[in-house]
C-alpha cells in the first residue's frame, strides 16, 4: 500500500494514485502514475481511474477533499511530492476520491488526467 501525507499528517492510505501537478494543465508529460502492483494492466487501471474521477466529478458524484501543504506519497522507501495540484486515488478498499489543492482548476486537472491516460492505453492499440 502507498500512504498519502500532506502537511505532515496521514491522509489516506490507498493502492494507486495520479499525481496532477498544476502544470499539467499545460504540459501533461508532468503527471505521475503510482501503484502499490507493478502488474501489466495497470495502465488501464489508472485509464479507469482517471475517467471515473472526471465524469464522478462532471456529475457531482464525488467530493474534491481539501489539500493543505506539501503531500507526498510514498510507497516503500520511495516517495513523490506534489506541492500545487491534484490527487486522484483508489483507497484500500476500492472507492475513488480526488483531493486538491485550493486555488487550481480542479476540472481542468480532471480532464488533463483523463486525456493523458486515455492517450497512453491508445499507444498499445
Amino acid at each position: 500500500m502507498m500512504i498519502i501525507t500532506c502537511s505532515d499528517s496521514v491522509m489516506a492510505e490507498c493502492s494507486s494514485a495520479l499525481l496532477v501537478p498544476e502544470i499539467a494543465e499545460q504540459e501533461p508529460g508532468y503527471i505521475k502514475a503510482l501503484t502499490s502492483s507493478s502488474a501489466a494492466a495497470s495502465k488501464h487501471e489508472f485509464h479507469a481511474l482517471a475517467q471515473m474521477a472526471y465524469y464522478q466529478h462532471q456529475d457531482d458524484e464525488i467530493e474534491v477533499r481539501p489539500l493543505t501543504g506539501l503531500c507526498r506519497i510514498r510507497r516503500g522507501n520511495d516517495a513523490e511530492v506534489l506541492e500545487s495540484g491534484l490527487i486522484i486515488y483508489r483507497s484500500v478498499d476500492g472507492t475513488i476520491h480526488i483531493a486538491s489543492h485550493q486555488g487550481v482548476n480542479s476540472k481542468k486537472l480532471l480532464e488533463a488526467a483523463n486525456r493523458y491516460c486515455t492517450r497512453w492505453v491508445r499507444l498499445d492499440i
